[in-house]
């Protein structure tokens, strides 16, 4: 017998460069720099799918949605999120909730952190209050704390649906 529950853990991390867009959590940010990456990078949205994947024994969002695919090249990792929280669903899943945390010395998030709790809503088909989320800094340590990545943790829990 299966539990009623599962949880999963996810984890990424993309290069800072020049003239791409910044996007976290479904918002683009205003500055000269994004994150490197075959669709739009976003590292925030990245780690949940891989949590919310983890949670249901599912293999890593590499493999659902393979950087050599030319289909997802520049594609919105919200797309993404939404089509797996879509399988979650058809496989008898719900979220029961995301925690996620991101780790930046720039841009500053917490001005975009609700804007950007939302999106994540929006996409996975929950309420904001299920979504939990959380800037740092590296305190200057490391590629991050040079500036030049990000990095971003995340939690899900998945409940089973009666």
């Amino acid at each position: 017998m299966l539990p009623p529950f599962r949880i999963g853990h996810g984890y990424d991390i993309h290069r800072i460069v020049p003239h791409r867009p910044m996007v976290l959590g479904g918002v683009t940010f205003d500055v000269p720099y994004g994150l490197d990456g075959h669709s739009d990078a976003d590292v925030l949205t990245h780690a949940i799918c891989d949590a919310l994947l983890g949670a249901a024994g599912l293999p890593d969002i590499g493999h659902h949605f393979p950087n050599t695919d030319a289909a997802f090249e520049g594609i919105d990792s919200q797309i993404l999120l939404q089509r797996v929280a879509a399988d979650l669903t058809a496989r008898g899943w719900a979220i029961g909730n995301i925690d996620a945390s991101l780790i930046a010395e720039q841009p500053t998030i917490m001005p975009q952190l609700e804007a950007m709790k939302a999106r994540l809503a929006a996409s996975t088909g929950i309420d904001r209050s299920q979504v939990g989320l959380k800037a740092t800094t590296n305190e200057g340590a490391g590629s991050i704390g040079r500036g030049e990545a990000i990095a971003a943790h995340a939690v899900a829990l998945l409940v089973a649906r009666s």
